[in-house]
């Protein structure tokens, strides 16, 4: 069976930036990703800026064969670049194909589908969505090809937020056991089986701030408690420390003595009261102390994210914004930071 890596995260954090670049790190030395949208938002295709993807899978990307090359066929040693496949999953037609592939009812779906019996089931019984959802993405994880051979080595899905992420993946098992025979409790337990393997990897995006670290421990918990397996933590957005330790313990404290000195040294006038350095310490110190107080709340958020066991792996904050470029950039971070 080929790998899933679930990526989920609060609102706001980049989940589906991170899905993207997971996709596109997973791809390399011709190796195919599979990268799953289930929210209908279309995020992957402004990602890769492509059109709107339909309910098929498409090849978007291609990925380095190996470090140094950026988007070619082949590396010079000859290894085969990777392939990113992209799949918008449509509830609506996830459940066209599940009628037909355990029911065989062909034009009786599509005349479901026109009396309007499909919206009317995924709504009466909400959990049905996700079970479709999951079960096409597991499904993808588990066709072979006629060589017998998987036909994605991993499949990456953008994922519900975190605060709906264990409810999501676990409806399955709450199915099955509403379903005691018959194809839809099979269904479940074949989708349970592959979430809850050990080649089923749900990794949290997370930002350095008090709430996306509180809902990522929250996540952490209920995935653990649900039995669900956790992969890892992505700090996403990361910023560098502008001062050094150094810098900083003069911003905390506010010494302006040192910052006239330093003004005087780079030109920017002498010292003495009332000249050009004088007036520009004061908002250059209250920069500074905003930048340490800062820098002082992401190492403890930083500490609580070590806290919680998991692997790490870190991704800059990117000042221009995310473009194909971009998310080949973050891509090739995520692999430099090892296996994930």
């Amino acid at each position: 069976m080929s790998r899933l890596h679930v990526v989920s995260g609060k609102g706001g954090t980049g989940k589906t930036t991170v899905a993207a670049a997971l996709a596109l790190a997973l791809a390399t030395e011709g190796r195919r990703t599979l990268l799953v949208e289930v929210e209908g938002r279309q995020g992957i295709a402004q990602l890769f800026e492509t059109e709107a993807l339909p309910y098929e899978e498409r090849k978007i990307a291609v990925a380095p064969a190996s470090e140094g090359v950026s988007r070619g066929d082949t590396d010079r040693g000859g290894k085969r670049a990777g392939e990113v496949h992209a799949l918008a999953i449509d509830a609506e037609r996830a459940l066209l194909d599940y009628l037909q592939m355990f029911y065989k009812l062909g034009s009786a779906g599509r005349a479901l589908k026109k009396l309007g019996a499909i919206d009317f089931a995924t709504t009466i019984a909400p959990g049905l969505r996700d079970v479709l959802l999951t079960g096409k993405a597991c499904e993808a994880v588990r066709r072979k090809d006629k060589q017998g051979k998987f036909v994605y080595d991993a499949v990456v899905m953008d994922a519900p937020p975190t605060g709906r992420i264990t409810r999501f993946l676990n409806v399955n098992d709450e199915v099955a056991g509403l379903a005691k025979i018959g194809p839809i409790h099979n269904q479940a337990q074949a989708v349970m089986r592959v979430l809850k393997s050990p080649e089923t990897a749900v990794h949290l995006v997370t930002l350095l701030e008090e709430m996306p670290v509180q809902e990522t421990a929250d996540g952490v918990e209920e995935l653990r408690a649900a039995g669900l397996p956790v992969g890892g933590v992505v700090i996403n957005m990361t910023r560098p420390a502008v001062l050094d330790t150094g810098d900083l313990d003069i911003a905390a404290r506010g010494a302006r003595t040192g910052v006239a000195k330093a003004l005087s040294q780079a030109g920017l006038g002498g010292a003495r009261r009332g000249g050009l350095a004088d007036r520009l310490i004061d908002p250059l110190l209250e920069q500074a102390r905003e930048h340490a107080e800062r820098v002082e709340l992401e190492r403890a958020e930083h500490a609580e994210l070590t806290g919680i066991g998991l692997p790490t792996y870190e991704l800059e904050l990117l000042p221009e914004g995310v473009d194909l470029a971009g998310l080949y950039r973050l891509a090739r971070d995520l692999r430099k930071q090892g296996p994930i």
